[in-house]
């Protein structure tokens, strides 16, 4: 896998420090969430992908063939893609820590490289996830910190079905948050907080390079 395989945006951190992960939304780019990364681990280095698909001219990760229908084989085209991507980045960066966010599409793509290869990530944000199929998890997910967000009226991620990915991730072992707002699709300010709080304790990780003199 090439360091090309996706058109991305890097922004380095303390060497050593935590390497976050962002994933946009459908109609989003690589610079979508930076400024939302580095307020949250500010010493992280932020590594943002842009999705490789484009749907009547808006960037997603894979195809889908109506709302909330996916084309299958596409999405486990764009999972391995992703996951040869997002291990070359920590082969290169040797983090303290991996994290990844993703929001809406970007969740999604998230979340199948995270039951793909459960190893990449010590801790993920999932977004207003849509997972409207029965994850194949290669694994468990102890020891994983994971945090769901959602709209309890949200028309494109139904609640049941964001409440379903949640049994699906605590059968795995994985240690989930659910955080709800009372709204849609969009971010709220509750949920921002929610996500802050969520990654507060990688933000003062300590670099590999600081734990050999400890």
């Amino acid at each position: 896998m090439t360091e090309d395989a996706y058109i991305h945006e890097i922004v380095p951190g303390v060497a050593g420090g935590p390497l976050l992960f962002l994933f946009h939304g459908t109609g989003g780019n690589e610079h979508q969430l930076m400024g939302f990364g580095r307020e949250l681990l500010p010493s992280a280095t932020l590594v943002s992908p842009r999705g490789d698909i484009s749907e009547h001219g808006a960037s997603r990760f894979f195809r889908r063939t109506g709302e909330g229908v996916y084309d299958m084989g596409d999405l486990a085209r764009a999972t391995q893609r992703m996951g040869g991507f997002v291990r070359q980045k920590i082969d290169a960066v040797k983090p303290s820590h991996v994290i990844g966010l993703g929001y809406s599409n970007g969740a999604n793509i998230l979340a199948a490289t995270l039951f793909a290869d459960p190893a990449l990530f010590d801790a993920a944000v999932l977004m207003h996830p849509l997972i409207p199929f029965e994850p194949d998890i290669k694994g468990s997910l102890a020891g994983k910190a994971i945090l769901i967000t959602a709209g309890r009226r949200d028309p494109i991620c139904p609640p049941d079905i964001t409440a379903r990915l949640e049994v699906h991730l605590r059968a795995a072992d994985a240690g989930v948050v659910l955080a709800w707002h009372e709204g849609g699709h969009e971010m709220r300010q509750t949920e921002l907080d929610a996500v802050t709080s969520f990654l507060a304790s990688y933000r003062d990780a300590v670099p590999i390079s600081d734990r050999t003199t400890q």
